[in-house]
């Protein structure tokens, strides 16, 4: 007080200072929310807590957000997820299974014909077996008295072998009974069904069997089936019929057998 007045010039500094008090510190609201507040700057040789993990959008696309924090464009960040790598072997998966599937299927698959209702799939086994591996026999039965219906279906492991098989016990008895007819298995309804390639062929001496049919008729080209029809007694009926591959061989035969004579017979094509 006593600088106060004698001084004047001190008066004028202590006016000054307590004008700039106010402005120079904090009040006490705001020193205790900052006191409250908590600090987003990590402590001096601390290291800064991980951000948190961007939320998956459905699908498992990262959210857009997320994107943009990565650098991705928009275009890009709502792209589809890619495709799962393929195999070793750079096939899809299941691709190997269902090509080895195929593979064991298209051209090795026999039908075989004719055969006795005793005829199970062990005898037709022992029988087929000595080609080459067998994969599946089925003796195709009745859905109510499970007889026998006289044919069979007979697939390899490959086509080689079912071709061998063909040309080997084509035409040749199974277990002692009547000679068995074996073809390809042709399980197009389209193909069967089209007409193409077939021939019919009426007037047969009674001597003609399925093999001297097939024997006459090889010579103009590949030869799916062929069968002379018969009675419950196998007597044929004097006709049958013969599937080339392609019509231009049926047609040759036609217009080469159709009149002339076989066995003694004239035969009409």
């Amino acid at each position: 007080l006593l600088l106060l007045r004698f001084d004047p010039g001190f008066i004028s500094f202590a006016f000054f200072f307590l004008l700039l008090l106010p402005s120079s510190f904090p009040t006490s609201a705001e020193s205790m929310a900052a006191a409250s507040a908590p600090s987003s700057t990590p402590a001096s040789g601390a290291p800064a807590p991980p951000a948190p993990a961007p939320a998956a959008a459905p699908g498992g696309a990262p959210a857009s957000g997320a994107a943009a924090a990565n650098g991705t464009t928009g275009a890009s960040a709502n792209a589809p997820a890619a495709a799962p790598a393929a195999s070793g072997n750079g096939a899809a998966p299941g691709a190997g299974a269902a090509a080895a599937a195929s593979g064991s299927s298209a051209g090795s698959s026999l039908y075989v014909g004719d055969l006795e209702l005793t005829v199970g799939e062990a005898t037709l086994y022992d029988v087929f077996s000595q080609i080459g591996p067998v994969v599946s026999i089925r003796v195709c039965r009745d859905l109510i008295t499970r007889r026998s219906l006289g044919y069979a279906y007979v697939n390899y492991s490959n086509a080689n072998d079912a071709q061998r098989a063909m040309e080997i016990l084509n035409f040749q008895s199974v277990a002692g009974g009547k000679p068995c007819r074996i073809m390809f298995s042709n399980r197009d309804p389209s193909l069967r069904k089209s007409g193409a390639g077939n021939i019919f062929v009426k007037n047969l001496d009674r001597e003609i069997d399925n093999k001297t049919l097939h024997d006459t008729f090889a010579a103009f080209g590949t030869i799916l089936s062929c069968k002379v029809v018969c009675d419950s007694s196998n007597v044929s009926k004097g006709y049958g019929f013969v599937q080339f591959e392609g019509q231009e061989s049926a047609d040759q035969a036609i217009e080469t057998v159709n009149g002339n004579l076989l066995l003694g017979k004239q035969v009409f094509v």
